[in-house]
This record gives C-alpha cells, sequence and structure tokens, in this order.
C-alpha cells in the first residue's frame, strides 16, 4: 500500500496544475510543431508583376479544360446508349468526376493549389488562405476552362452532345427548386470541409502522409457526392463545371436552374469556411 501511494503522489506532483481545456488548450506560439501562414492580403498589386501568378492561373485554366473534357464524355457516353448496363453507369459517371479530381489535383497542387472550382476559391478566399485578385483570376481561368473543355466534346460530337443534355445540370424531375439547392449546399460543405482537412497546417506538421495523400480523399469526397447527388442535379458543386456545360449546351433547360449550381455551391464552401476555422481550429479565438 505504501508503494501505491507513493505512485500515486509522484504522478500528481508530475501534473501540479489541471490541464485547461478548449481554446484556453491552445498551444503558445513559439511551442508549436506546425506554423499556419499569414493572412493573405485582400489586394496584392505585386502578384500581378509575378509570372508565378500568372502561371497558377494557367494551371488552373487546363486542370479545368482536362476536367471538363473527360467527365462530360463520360456523361455523353452514359447517357447516349439505351440500355445502362452497356456503360459504365452512374457509377463510372462519379468515378470519372472523382478520379480526375484526384490526378489534377496531384498535377496541379504545387502550381496553384489545385483548386480546379470556384466554390473551393471562395471558400479558401474567406479563410484568407489567398487574395481576392488572386481568386478572381483563379474563377476567370476555371470558367474558361471549362467552356473550352465542354466546347471540345460538342465538337467532338455535336449530336450526340446537343441530343443528350451536353452534361449540363438541372435539377431532376421530381425534385424541387429547394431540393436541388440542399443537395449542392451539402455537397459542396463535404468537399471544401476535406479540402481544409487534407491541407490543415497542423496534420501535415505532424502527419508526415498527409501532404502526400491529399488530393486522393478530396477526390474521394467528389465521388461519394456525384455517387449520392447525380439522381437530383446531376451533381454540381463546381460553378464552372455547371457554366461550361450550360454555355457550350446553351438550351433554355440549362439555364432554368442555373443559378443553384452558383449560389448551392458558394453557401456551401462559406459553410465550410467558417466550421473549419472557427470550430474546429478556433483561429478567431487564438491570442
Amino acid at each position: 500500500m505504501e508503494g501505491k501511494e507513493e505512485d500515486v503522489r509522484l504522478g500528481a506532483n508530475k501534473f501540479p496544475e489541471r490541464q485547461p481545456i478548449g481554446t484556453a488548450a491552445q498551444v503558445p506560439e513559439d511551442s508549436k510543431d506546425y506554423h499556419d501562414s499569414p493572412p493573405a492580403p485582400l489586394f496584392d498589386p505585386s502578384e500581378l508583376g509575378s509570372w508565378s501568378f500568372y502561371r497558377a492561373g494557367i494551371a488552373e485554366f487546363v486542370a479545368t479544360f482536362l476536367f471538363l473534357y473527360i467527365t462530360v464524355l463520360t456523361v455523353m457516353g452514359v447517357v447516349k446508349s439505351p440500355t445502362k448496363c452497356s456503360t459504365v453507369g452512374i457509377q463510372g459517371i462519379a468515378w470519372a468526376f472523382g478520379g480526375m479530381i484526384f490526378a489534377l489535383v496531384y498535377c496541379t497542387a504545387g502550381i496553384s493549389g489545385g483548386h480546379i472550382n470556384p466554390a473551393v476559391t471562395f471558400g479558401l478566399l474567406l479563410a484568407r488562405k489567398l487574395s481576392l485578385t488572386r481568386a478572381v483570376y483563379y474563377m476567370i481561368m476555371q470558367c474558361l476552362g471549362a467552356i473550352c473543355g465542354a466546347g471540345v466534346v460538342k465538337g467532338f460530337q455535336k449530336g450526340i452532345y446537343d441530343g443528350n443534355g451536353g452534361g449540363a445540370n438541372v435539377v431532376a424531375a421530381g425534385y424541387t427548386k429547394g431540393d436541388g439547392l440542399g443537395a449542392e449546399i451539402v455537397g459542396t460543405f463535404i468537399l471544401v470541409y476535406t479540402v481544409f482537412s487534407a491541407t490543415d497546417a497542423k496534420r501535415n506538421a505532424r502527419d508526415s502522409h498527409v501532404p502526400i495523400l491529399a488530393p486522393l480523399p478530396i477526390g474521394f469526397a467528389v465521388f461519394l457526392v456525384h455517387l449520392a447527388t447525380i439522381p437530383i442535379t446531376g451533381t454540381g458543386i463546381n460553378p464552372a463545371r455547371s457554366l461550361g456545360a450550360a454555355i457550350i449546351y446553351n438550351k433554355s433547360n440549362a439555364w432554368n436552374d442555373h443559378w443553384i449550381f452558383w449560389l448551392g455551391p458558394f453557401i456551401g464552401a462559406a459553410l465550410a469556411a467558417m466550421y473549419h476555422q472557427i470550430v474546429i481550429r478556433a483561429i478567431p479565438f487564438k491570442s
């Protein structure tokens, strides 16, 4: 018994003070094993004189071009067939979207960050991960890339493209606009929250494998969201993807619900950014 009492006394002395919890438990800045990047300025005119700025925009253009080219081609291959049993089906479409995001994020992350999606760019802008100048530039290049990618698909197979919806996002019959908006908000939240988690500086410092594997959970999130929401909206969660297909297809049904595929993703991205920054990382509460 005396030995046990001695162990208890030593253990108590090892931790003499009650350990803080919550935001009070934040590690002091000088003792952290990771460092968050400083908040990006809202406007940064010096970026406009840097080649890396324009190179990043070109990377976003090319990545979004390739993304639309492969994914819309896959969609056309499925919808043109009278029986889905002879095609890759919805699962194949979901794999095409998720797989391309995985590959393209891996290829472009070191150049532009691998956004390939205005909603992702918007979420990172709200979290002060990039300047407004760069965010607007990225969104423009993403939209242009998407338009060109869908345009090339139509150039290859105009009749099939025009006769099968052109890969444009619409709210499916049996669902309301509110259903479509909700699906886009939740789907984009999942994607952008995954982006924040996979690229978090704290996790990168403590888990050496995280930076290498970051594109994998992002692509997998896109795959899973497509499985769930293709029957509802065709799955947007990417305003550039929706805009590119709508402009090239350019029929009234592609524009009737088009606002959903901008408002929904932007709301979802904003909610994901706030959740990660305020709740998960508690950044506003740090001294």
